[in-house]
């Protein structure tokens, strides 16, 4: 890592020029190749799969989408004349449009009456257009729903329902992307307190999201991947992003307020963070590429552009990073925090502010501490007792939106379940007797055997009950196990209800296969990486726990609609199905992230001082304050997906926006710690038997491996002159002697002719850094051997701002 940082530094301006070519090329690629999205929902060996293929057998299905215009008048009937005379043109109008394939109206045909409710209050009309719903050109879309408003009075409303339709009516795309991004900024702002500093991260993520965008449409011509998957891939894309190149950057302006030149402090900083960024990238993937173990085809194509889009986001943090670092400079620092460092010198370590008194209170009163986190935990998880995985439709959209209100004036007018008609599929027995069955049945409303087509026969059967409902899934299961046996029949239930039921239950019994598999693979990963047993069986136990208690978040507002309405979120429903898999995916991902970042630095000083307590004190001290950051930033850029106008996307973002805030803010800030306090050193503890057969995986190397290795032995100095560019000695320079890591080991003041001398714990090496006032600072790495080291330093005058 430390060449490839220091070559990338070096050529920064290749490496900006390689990557913005990059972005470019594969935007203008993606713009000239369009999309090609699909939504695949293969269920074999499900009952609703095999009506499906019957029913494509008997009626091959026409390509194109069917949306809905629907009209209710106050007073009278839509069959009155004046009624008819406002709609009907309306109508002819749109079938005239280039587009449109067929318009089927209540005012024409044989099957029109059957368009009108009982009470003649209600009436729609079906729009069938030649392209599917994502291939519609907007501006159709648009001239369809402006004409049929149009055709709106005093007493007669009309709404426009169906996927089409719903496309125009979400926000701008990238929308929710610009919020999230600007949240970001400002919680990088007032983390960093430069301008600059904070663009970093930002730039880093807007290369790794648009490369990995970019690339996941070309790859839609390729392979099937759903039009949910861009949306997952900026979310997950956006978080890891900022979040990586955050965690690089603060260590790299803690080696720099520290003395350490810019160079060799992004050196130190891609070899130290950088590899934990990469560890927890490859965590990351790991996680979602567990979806692939569900054998959901609907998720290989989500897999594919999430993990594509986080291994280019980790790739521009470990490379176009490093070079735009080194644009910066000393410029990574806030105006104030450089001119403090050429008046006072380097900042020593730390010992107060408010992380380290935190960290004071979890090892003082650990059970306290653990006990509350614990039972905080428990609450938030009681409602996932009642989760129900289903499918949202649009009756979950916003009460505004036009597709809400038709699909309500649609039931209102023809029963709740007219919204999620279930197609019975029968290709042998006796349907008549099949038909009189179903209709005998308790929970369905109407029954209308379509004519037999190449030996099938098709059964719209419209439930008493919405689509969503419990009763709806008890009449499919009523339908299967007892009507159809009973009449002697060979039919399956169909229909996109059914599907839908089908794929919750498919995911239900894949679950726990799938949670095994994510949880098995990340213990497996900070077995070699901690050498530690009880360590990744803390962060198994730990993910479960943030895991219930994010779903207990996503139940009690999603399904019991708990501040629904504040959020513009629609209706209560049942959670997506496919969510869970999903969202502990990307959750198991991210903890893992901060587990890792958490504990490689308790790690790294339990292998220094051997002192558990210390260990973890100092753990949590150093690192809490920018897990909080990177954790804050997510929060921000998963909740701004509300805004996305895509329900699956929005859920997805308040249940991981959940479930960050609670794996940092509770688990890794209190909980895990208290945990491990209690657990003393049995945290370390691994038999021997198994430490001989582990491979070995570092994932931040020791500070003293940083340097070309030297062999151990007795304490020694170092020791010379400060000088300026005309030899004459410079009195009161404050020379700082530090590890490679930024750890400060000693300082001194020069004296009136310039000399110092500072103590050397033992062989190895170290970093000199040198400030005083109206020179620029330097640092030089400096060797040590047997014996003291004579080492003068010539200092420049110049800016504060200088490159040494």
């Amino acid at each position: 890592m430390a060449t490839w940082a220091r070559w990338c530094y070096r050529h920064r301006l290749v490496v900006l020029l390689l990557w913005v070519g990059a972005l470019f090329g594969t935007g203008f690629a993606a713009s000239t190749a369009g999309t090609d999205y699909a939504n695949v929902f293969s269920l074999p060996d499900t009952d609703s799969k095999k009506a499906y293929d019957l029913m494509e057998k008997a009626f091959p299905a026409r390509a194109g989408d069917t949306d809905t215009v629907v009209w209710k008048v106050d007073r009278g009937s839509v069959r009155d004349q004046d009624v008819r005379s406002r709609i009907q043109p309306a109508l002819d109008e749109i079938a005239a449009m280039k587009g449109v394939g067929d318009v089927a109206g209540p005012y024409t045909g044989a099957q029109g009456a059957a368009q009108i409710s009982k009470d003649g209050t209600i009436a729609y009309a079906q729009i069938t257009f030649t392209l599917r719903a994502n291939e519609v050109p907007k501006e159709l879309v648009e001239d369809v729903v402006d004409t049929a408003r149009a055709a709106e009075r005093d007493g007669l409303r009309v709404e426009l329902g169906g996927q089409a339709v719903q496309r125009v009516q979400e926000p701008p795309t990238g929308l929710a992307e610009m919020v999230g991004l600007a949240a970001a900024a400002v919680v990088l702002f007032l983390a960093f307190g430069s301008f600059f500093a904070m663009l970093l991260p930002i730039a880093v993520a807007v290369f790794g999201v648009g490369m990995g965008l970019f690339g996941t449409q070309l790859l839609s011509h390729s392979t099937d991947i759903p039009d949910l998957a861009p949306l997952l891939s900026s979310l997950i894309g956006l978080g890891v992003g900022i979040d990586y190149a955050l965690f690089i950057v603060t260590r790299h302006r803690r080696g720099v307020l520290r003395g350490v030149d810019p160079e060799e402090s992004v050196v130190t900083a891609l070899n130290t963070s950088g590899r934990a960024v990469l560890f927890a990238g490859g965590t990351v993937c790991i996680a979602l590429a567990g979806m692939l173990v569900t054998n959901l085809r609907f998720l290989d194509g989500v897999v594919i552009g999430t993990s594509l889009t986080v291994v280019l986001s980790v790739l521009a943090a470990t490379t176009l990073l490093p070079a735009l670092l080194g644009f910066l400079g000393p410029r990574v620092l806030s105006r104030g925090q450089r001119r403090r460092l050429a008046e006072n010198g380097p900042e020593p370590e730390r010992t107060d502010g408010l992380a380290v008194r935190w960290s004071g209170v979890v090892q003082r009163r650990p059970r306290t501490v653990g006990a509350i986190a614990l039972v905080v935990m428990a609450l938030l998880a009681l409602p996932v007792l009642s989760l129900r995985l289903g499918a949202t439709d649009q009756g979950n959209d916003d009460t505004s939106t036009t597709t809400r209100q038709a699909y309500d004036l649609l039931a209102e007018g023809f029963g709740p379940g007219f919204n999620g008609p279930l197609q019975v599929v029968s290709d042998g027995g006796d349907s008549a007797a099949l038909v009189r069955g179903i209709e005998a049945t308790d929970g369905v409303a109407r029954v209308a055997a379509l004519p037999p087509a190449q030996g099938v026969t098709v059964i719209q059967v419209i439930p008493t009950t919405s689509p969503q409902s419990e009763e709806t899934d008890v009449l499919i299961d009523t339908l299967r196990d007892e009507v159809i046996p009973n009449a002697g029949a060979q039919a399956h239930v169909g229909g996109v209800t059914a599907v839908s039921k089908d794929f919750a239950t498919v995911t239900g019994d894949r679950l726990p296969l799938f949670v095994g598999t994510i949880i098995g693979l990340g213990f497996l990963l900070l077995l070699v990486a901690f050498r530690s047993l009880v360590v990744p069986l803390t962060a198994a136990v730990m993910n479960l726990i943030a895991a219930a208690a994010s779903f207990g978040v996503l139940v009690a507002i999603f399904q019991w609609g708990w501040g629904l309405e504040l959020l513009g979120l629609g209706k209560e429903g049942p959670i997506n199905a496919f969510l869970p898999v999903i969202m502990l995916s990307l959750l198991f991902g991210l903890s893992m992230d901060y587990q890792v970042f958490l504990v490689s630095r308790m790690h790294e000083e339990w292998v220094h001082t051997r002192d558990n307590a210390r260990a973890v004190r100092v753990g949590l001290a150093e690192t809490s304050r920018v897990i909080n950051s990177a954790a804050l930033i997510m929060v921000c850029v998963f909740l701004a997906f509300v805004l996305s106008g895509d329900s699956g996307a929005a859920m997805a973002g308040v249940g991981l926006a959940a479930a960050v805030a609670l794996d940092a803010f509770v688990l890794r800030t209190a909980l895990v710690p208290a945990a491990m306090h209690l657990l003393g050193t049995s945290n370390w503890w691994l038999p021997a038997w198994l430490e001989k057969r582990l491979p070995h995986l570092a994932v931040e190397p020791k500070e003293e491996d940083l340097a070309a290795p030297v062999e151990a032995g007795p304490a020694s100095v170092v020791h010379g002159l400060v000088r300026d560019s005309s030899g004459a000695p410079v009195e009161g320079a404050a020379v700082t002697l530090m590890s490679p890591g930024g750890r400060q080991l000693d300082r001194v003041t020069s004296l009136a002719d310039g000399s110092y001398i500072l103590s050397v714990p033992s062989p190895g090496g170290y970093l000199l850094a040198v400030t005083a006032p109206s020179y620029a600072p330097r640092a030089r790495q400096v060797t040590v051997a047997e014996g003291p080291v004579v080492y003068d330093v010539e200092l420049v005058e110049g800016e504060v701002d200088a490159v040494s």
